[in-house]
């Protein structure tokens, strides 16, 4: 990328994506905030602010006014807000909390990078 086009993206404050070694339907455990301990699924990733949203964690209630064009009900609902990538940690198969690290491997001619467990070696993606 020439070097005008990057300062003008900063000066612009164009964000750029960080590296979040989580993905959307992991399982992962809190390990600090006032949800501290719970477990649960990875619904959405955003690798800009660096945050996961997590089912079941972080609950918060929004009131909302009822839309009958857009068939929305009115009332209180409740919905999982994002929590920062580093507040939670991946769960093996096992149930173990773990680190993730990266292995490469050659398959066919193909490198392919595999995600795995630091605690055990465990592969954590699936094939």
């Amino acid at each position: 990328m020439p070097k005008v086009a990057y300062q003008r993206r900063q000066e612009k404050g164009e964000r750029t994506p960080h590296t979040v070694k989580i993905k959307k339907d992991d399982l992962v455990r809190v390990i600090a905030g006032r949800d501290k301990g719970k477990t649960g699924k990875v619904l959405e990733v955003d690798r800009f602010s660096r945050k996961v949203t997590v089912d079941g964690v972080s609950i918060v209630k929004r009131h909302t006014r009822p839309n009958p064009s857009k068939q929305i009900k009115g009332g209180v609902a409740e919905k999982p807000m994002p929590i920062d990538v580093s507040n939670v940690m991946l769960l093996t198969a096992g149930g173990i909390p773990t680190r993730v690290g990266y292995k490469i491997e050659t398959v066919g001619g193909r490198v392919r990078r595999t995600r795995v467990a630091r605690k055990n070696g465990e592969a954590l993606d699936k094939k």
